[in-house]
């Protein structure tokens, strides 16, 4: 089994990289820009040609929210176009596609949490670059599939669990809007996830969505992860409107992964559970050890 992981060096990639150490007999090739620009068709062609890889997980995305607003082709170049020309490859070698889209496509007006169903509405640059990526895979593609997911934080890169971190040592008070709710989801229990989509070897292909269990606000989270760490930092709820930014936030993204829990009977761990564990191995990342996915 030969697998590329694209944007390797990002927190999913590197959760990749850490779960994928259970799987001693397939051969991962992992790159990031440096070492594959997606945005090079020529390169990922003649990447494909020489591995010859049963499967693509593209964790390459632009992720820049509010700058999406200013650096619409940039988005557009690495979100959609890019995520065209993997599809293009994955379709010409035989290879299955595992593409990872956001809770971004939704415009936050639903009183529950989306499911596949639902009409993507996104708000901005950025979810309307990704919902235009997972059109081309679904139009290229029989054999792929499409994850969606919302508030990505683990132990690696820049997310919000690490940034609370940063301002509650240099804070004794902050403040965190209260009015955006969704489902915070642990990097490293989505790359099992990933990972399971191959070794199930069944073949329901599509659109999925996935997240930790449970649905809270920014405010929630921020309490919980200082409660979490053992930090004393006073945190102020605040509405949307008092912290503005260039991109519009849906005021609700939580994701319903009812589809997953029946197609594939995956257990998925509530928010609250995914965070401790995430916090233990943030806490030993320097000792080089791992709670184990």
């Amino acid at each position: 089994m030969k697998i590329l992981v694209t944007g390797s060096k990002g927190q999913l990639g590197r959760c990749i990289q850490d779960v994928a150490k259970g799987y001693p007999e397939w051969q991962f090739v992992f790159t990031d820009y440096k070492e594959l620009d997606i945005t090079d068709s020529r390169a990922i062609e003649n990447c494909f040609k020489e591995y010859k890889f049963d499967y693509c997980i593209n964790c390459a995305a632009y992720t820049a929210v509010d700058l999406a607003e200013s650096q619409v082709d940039k988005a557009y170049l690495i979100n959609a176009e890019a995520v065209k020309t993997l599809a293009e490859a994955c379709s010409a070698n035989n290879s299955k596609l595992i593409h990872i889209s956001t809770d971004f496509v939704f415009d936050g007006k639903k009183t529950m949490p989306y499911t596949e169903e639902d009409k993507p509405r996104p708000l901005g640059v950025y979810g309307a670059s990704k919902l235009l990526g997972e059109s081309y895979v679904q139009d290229i593609l029989e054999e792929y599939f499409i994850v969606r997911t919302s508030w990505v934080y683990s132990e690696y890169g820049r997310n919000f669990m690490k940034t609370m971190l940063k301002l509650g040592n240099e804070n004794k008070e902050i403040s965190v809007v209260n009015d955006q709710v969704g489902s915070p989801t642990y990097a490293g229990d989505l790359a099992t996830f990933i990972l399971f989509l191959i070794t199930n070897k069944r073949e329901e292909y599509g659109l999925y969505h996935y997240s930790n269990e449970g649905t809270i606000s920014w405010y929630d989270f921020a309490v919980q992860i200082f409660k979490q760490f053992g930090m004393k930092v006073n945190v102020n709820p605040i509405p949307s409107k008092d912290y503005l930014t260039p991109a519009k936030r849906p005021d609700r993204s939580d994701l319903n992964t009812l589809k997953v829990k029946k197609s594939f009977e995956f257990q998925i761990y509530k928010w609250e559970d995914s965070l401790k564990k995430c916090s233990i191995n943030f806490k030993s990342t320097l000792n080089g050890h791992r709670e184990n996915q």
